[in-house]
Formats: structure tokens, sequence, C-alpha cells
């Protein structure tokens, strides 16, 4: 089976649950509210206990290979600050919007569709290359659009606005369920058993949640009125990302197979996640919405060209 195949295959039962996201929002008997407390659910309360449990395993995780983090990571800063450049400039966003439109050009579909497709493309040797980036991932970008959101909205230069840049940041569910579960995993503290199962069970409900809300949110606020952000917020993602991040690894002299891997995550479709983080701030959800999709279908052909061109270099 093709690369393609493979990549299409893996994204069906992703437009199907959108499919049905949107189908039960534009059910004439689903009320709006029960679209905001859907998104509310997952979240405050899947989301982050997905988040606590992937990271409160740090110490299960093969060491972490600095120069894979900084080629991976340090090519999400470079486009996510392109990106609100571009946000700015071309689509005079405010500086909420900016943030949030350029995490939509460096958030993966990493769980749903980067670690399968890795699996099946590259083979167990690229596993822990993509573990280690799908737990950073949540810690360090959720992270970043957090303090860039809060500061944006109450930050200054002083004691004061730094405080309440803080307190906002903290005060989100999300990275609380971050730093929880990092600190849970660094000090090597083991869950009970009851415990571990419970969160590994909401958790679960995160990634289907996500996508069924993505699709409400179609139904709701629709796609053509922000084509033009969605079609930028697509070019950042599956062409300038994968590029940045294939230079610093070239640059960083990493192995074929972590070059290729993180290659590969830099290359999948804009991650649900983003649509979330949106609705958390009432902004771009359309852009965002219709980015996610186009780049799902788009990024089955991009990711294989991308991965025949770094084998035939």
């Amino acid at each position: 089976m093709s690369a393609v195949s493979q990549s299409l295959l893996l994204s069906a039962p992703l437009f199907g649950l959108v499919l049905l996201g949107y189908l039960l929002a534009t059910w004439p008997r689903w009320p709006e509210r029960w679209t905001r407390w859907a998104s509310m659910l997952v979240l405050n309360f899947a989301l982050p206990a997905m988040l606590f449990h992937l990271l409160s395993d740090l110490g299960a995780l093969p060491p972490v290979d600095a120069k894979l983090l900084l080629a991976f990571f340090g090519g999400c800063l470079i486009v996510f600050v392109i990106g609100r450049g571009v946000g700015a400039r071309l689509f005079k966003l405010d500086a909420a919007s900016q943030s949030v439109f350029a995490m939509g050009g460096v958030f993966s579909n990493n769980v749903l569709l980067g670690l399968p497709l890795a699996r099946i493309t590259l083979g167990a040797a690229a596993v822990p290359a993509v573990a280690l980036v799908v737990v950073f991932n949540a810690l360090t970008l959720w992270t970043v659009l957090s303090v860039s959101v809060e500061w944006a909205r109450t930050g200054s230069l002083t004691v004061r606005g730094l405080g309440k840049t803080a307190l906002g940041v903290l005060a989100t569910p999300l990275i609380a369920g971050i730093l929880a579960g990092t600190l849970f995993g660094l000090i090597g503290v083991e869950l009970p058993e009851i415990a571990d199962r419970a969160l590994q069970g909401v958790g679960s409900l995160a990634g289907p949640g996500a996508l069924l809300v993505l699709g409400m949110g179609l139904a709701q606020h629709g796609v053509r009125g922000r084509w033009r952000e969605s079609l930028v917020i697509c070019g950042l993602k599956l062409v300038l990302l994968p590029l940045i991040v294939w230079c610093l690894a070239a640059l960083l002299q990493l192995p074929t197979i972590e070059t290729s891997a993180i290659v590969l995550l830099a290359s999948m479709a804009v991650g649900a996640n983003v649509y979330l983080m949106a609705t958390q701030y009432h902004t771009l959800q359309s852009a965002v919405a219709a980015s996610l999709v186009l780049s799902t279908a788009l990024s089955a052909l991009t990711t294989p060209i991308l991965l025949w061109i770094i084998g035939a270099v």
C-alpha cells in the first residue's frame, strides 16, 4: 500500500467524526448550548486529563535527545514568529488572533495521524523519536500559546503585568494539567491504578471529542468567510514548517531516521487542538476549522512527497 493510500486510510475516521459533529449541530433538535457544553467538556476535562496522563509517564521515555527537540521545536518557534507577522501584516489580526493563527501553522495532528503513520512508513525505529516529540509538543506549544495570548491581553514590562500574565496562564485547566503531569513525571511518582485508568479513560475522549466539536464548529461558523486565512495556515503548516525542520535537522546532523520522523510530524495536518484553542479564545474559529479539514486532505499528498524527497537526498 502506498504512503498516500495509508494516509487517506488513517484520515478517513477523522473525517467521519467531523461529519458526525456537523450533522449533530445541524439537527433541528440540537440546541446551540450543547455545542458550547461539548467544547467546555473537552477543553476543561478530557484534554487536561489526556495531557496529565501523557506527561506523568515522562520517566518511561527514552533519554531526551536535545538536538532532535531543538530541530523540531526550533522550527516551530521560527514559523510561529513568521505566522504572527503574517497575521498582523496580511490580515490585520489583533495580538490574540495572531497567536492562534500562528499556532495553526505549527501544531500538528501527531497523535491521531503522526504516530500511526510513522510506524507504518518508517518502522519501529522511528517510534522513540516520535514519542519524544508527542510528549513535549503538548508541554511546549500549549504553554507558548497561553503565554502569548495572556501577554497580549494583560502583560506589560512590570511586576504587576508579569504577575497577571502568569496567573492567567496558570488558571487555564490545560496548563494546570500539563504542569501537574510534568511534575509527576519528573518526580517519578506512580499513580494508583484506579486513578491511572480513570485518567486514561477520560483522556481517551479528547481526540474524538475535539473532532466532534470541530464538526459542530463548522456547522456554527461556516468556512467561506475566512478562506484566505485558511489557505495561508495550510501553507505554513504543510510546506514551511517541514522545510525549516528539515533544514535544522541537517544543520544539527541528525541521523536519517530521526530526520525523517520529525519532518513527517512537522508535515502532518493542523491538529484538532488548534480549533479548541480558537474556541477557548473566541477567535478565528471558522478559519482554523477550515484549515484543519483542508490540511488533512492535502497532507495525504504533501507528506509522501516530502518523505520521498528526503529519501532521494
